[in-house]
């Protein structure tokens, strides 16, 4: 049996007996395909920590990929609201049957599976995950921000909620600013993606905002640049940074080993903001991202801090 992702062979099982060792090297190769700047945080992490993530990387992008494909399909006409809705219930039944004890020989559930014997992860967690991302499927834009953090939650801060249940914490009070690094790192995706979201048709960004500073809906979809849009977007990146520097708070209470990786995860997902604003704002017509030298050069600083407060 051949296990493949995107159009590669990852592995070949010529006993059609999947082992927990490719199992885990198929979650790695997706780790590393779709999510570059995670990968290499991960790397930092000690080796018995660094599957378990892969495999939690590997079942959210799953999931995120059955949504996104279902999106297209229902928006293409090839797939009625209720098919999708079964696919879904069809991923929430084989999590159930994963946490009973049953992968059915699936890669990515039967390296969930061992994460999950290791770790105290509940089944509640990924399937928010599931019902955030089936958000975007009938989406609406989100009125307030109570409304945007609920979605937020549901597709990020769960991953954080997860990942500190593997990483170790010596505070419950590490959960919540987890959660808070998970906001953080979604409105920050939502700011860099304002341009590409619009060509979608939509705005993820509060309504309520909008009229704060006076900025229409037409103007947003029309992709207008003018100092209403700019005083906007300066509101909405440092509402970012408050959660930022939250969640900063909460990588102290991490086990030391844990820790740079987490760190070098937050550091560079926030360097986003400022090319944000080394852009002028525009966030229509550029993409806002760090370089792989930027990316490096957060490093020794990271390594140095974490020697400090370790």
């Amino acid at each position: 049996m051949n296990y493949s992702y995107n159009g590669q062979t990852v592995f070949q099982d010529a006993g059609n007996k999947l082992s927990l060792s490719n199992a885990c090297s198929y979650c790695r190769q997706i780790t590393k395909h779709h999510a570059k700047t995670f990968y290499m945080a991960t790397r930092f992490l000690p080796k018995r920590q660094q599957n378990p993530i892969f495999a939690m990387y590997a079942l959210l992008r799953t999931v995120d990929d059955l949504v996104d494909l279902a999106e297209d399909k229902l928006s293409n006409g090839q797939l009625t609201r209720q098919e999708i809705n079964r696919s879904i219930d069809e991923w929430k039944t084989r999590l159930h049957d994963c946490y009973a004890g049953n992968h059915g020989n699936d890669p990515i559930l039967m390296a969930w599976q061992d994460t999950i014997r290791q770790y105290t992860i509940p089944i509640e967690l990924p399937l928010d995950l599931i019902d955030g991302v089936a958000m975007d499927i009938d989406f609406t834009t989100f009125e307030t921000f109570d409304e945007l953090y609920v979605y937020c939650y549901k597709v990020a801060s769960v991953v954080g909620l997860m990942t500190a249940e593997i990483f170790g914490y010596s505070d419950k009070k590490a959960l919540q600013h987890a959660i808070d690094l998970g906001i953080a790192m979604q409105l920050t995706n939502i700011l860099r993606d304002i341009g590409e979201d619009v060509d979608r048709g939509r705005i993820y960004l509060p309504l309520e905002d909008l009229r704060r500073f006076n900025y229409s809906q037409e103007e947003f979809m029309k992709k207008t640049m003018n100092e209403n849009f700019i005083s906007l977007m300066k509101f909405q990146i440092e509402r970012a940074r408050r959660y930022y520097q939250s969640a900063e708070q909460g990588i102290a209470m991490l086990e030391k080993n844990s820790r740079m990786a987490v760190e070098i995860s937050s550091r560079n997902y926030s360097e986003i903001l400022k090319a944000i604003e080394e852009n002028d704002y525009d966030v229509f017509s550029k993409r806002a991202y760090r370089s792989l030298y930027q990316k490096l050069s957060t490093l020794p600083a990271i390594w140095l801090k974490s020697m400090i407060t370790g």
